[in-house]
């Protein structure tokens, strides 16, 4: 309580540290749980943006930070779990050099097709690849350990398959190659694909969340098309500097995870396509404990190694 106290007092507004430059889908999420610990704490809280694609120095800043809940980290699924078996040198030690704090939301990748491509569902797409032999089909995604990369890993370890990886950036030119029929497959983020399959330029086939999605409940999921639990999406969470209070995380989980729940959070969320999915503490340490034992299985059978 009296740390709480003397955060509200102080005329120096807390900061979220985000990976990520502002008017991202990251940005948007630190805004909405800045803008909820303001109004219930009664102090300020600022977004702090850092160009580091894969959020390792940005982790960095927020684990040298003192221990005092100011300093948070709005992090993601690399940042918590697959960094570490991606990248030679990691600054920080994804399960001793933070405390979790809350699950704030995640966000379904989309298996995409060229409407010319020969499967209409995710089994004659399996089927096809099969026919064709490994590395005969080819997909985009925008970049090595990405989301989208690694759901497709996951689905072909899943499927018993193997496609040749082509990977792009920025995320325009990935949608330019299958728009254009150069790029017959690519796996990617569904709000960024959204407006293409509407309109009929790309045929989806599968979603890789759990659940079929809010934004396009008519697109079926990996798993009910015969593969088995599968769950592969990206999502983000707030954690602070190892060290800091035990009651002092938990009041600052238990406002975030009130605060999403409102309407009008939950509102701001989906807007730019993620599903809300309000966690404590412990939910987000379990989260990252189950993520961890998937990915690194994954990870190898691709056999990625660091880079």
């Amino acid at each position: 309580a009296e740390a709480l106290a003397s955060l509200r007092v102080d005329p120096n507004p807390s900061r979220i540290v985000v990976p990520f430059a502002a008017g991202g889908t990251s940005d948007i999420l630190a805004r909405v749980v800045a803008d909820i610990l303001s109004a219930r704490l009664g102090t300020a809280y600022m977004v702090e943006n850092r160009a580091d694609a894969a959020g390792a120095f940005t982790a960095e800043i927020v684990a040298k930070a003192g221990p005092d809940g100011r300093t948070l980290l709005l992090g993601t699924l690399g940042t918590a779990v697959t960094n570490q078996y991606l990248q030679k040198y990691l600054p920080y030690d994804t399960t001793e050099t933070f405390a979790p704090v809350a699950l704030i939301g995640e966000m379904a990748n989309v298996l995409v097709v060229h409407p010319d491509f020969p499967a209409r569902t995710l089994p004659e797409f399996v089927d096809h690849c099969q026919r064709l032999g490994p590395h005969k089909v080819a997909y985009t995604s925008v970049g090595p350990g990405s989301a989208g990369h690694l759901a497709m890993e996951y689905l072909q370890d899943r499927a018993g398959i193997r496609l040749a990886h082509a990977a792009r950036r920025p995320r325009a030119r990935v949608h330019e190659e299958i728009l254009a029929g150069q790029a017959p497959v690519a796996m990617d983020g569904l709000p960024a694909c959204l407006k293409q399959i509407w309109s009929g330029q790309l045929r989806a086939l599968a979603v890789s969340s759990a659940n079929r999605w809010f934004a396009a409940p008519e697109i079926p999921t990996v798993a009910e098309q015969g593969f088995g639990a599968f769950d592969a999406t990206q999502w983000w969470y707030v954690a602070v500097p190892a060290g800091t209070r035990r009651d002092l995380v938990a009041r600052l989980s238990e406002e975030i995870v009130a605060g999403l729940r409102m309407r009008s959070a939950v509102a701001r969320i989906r807007a730019v396509g993620v599903q809300e999915r309000p966690g404590t503490s412990e939910d987000l340490f379990l989260h990252i404990a189950a993520e961890n034992l998937k990915w690194k299985k994954v990870i190898a059978s691709a056999g990625l190694v660091p880079q």
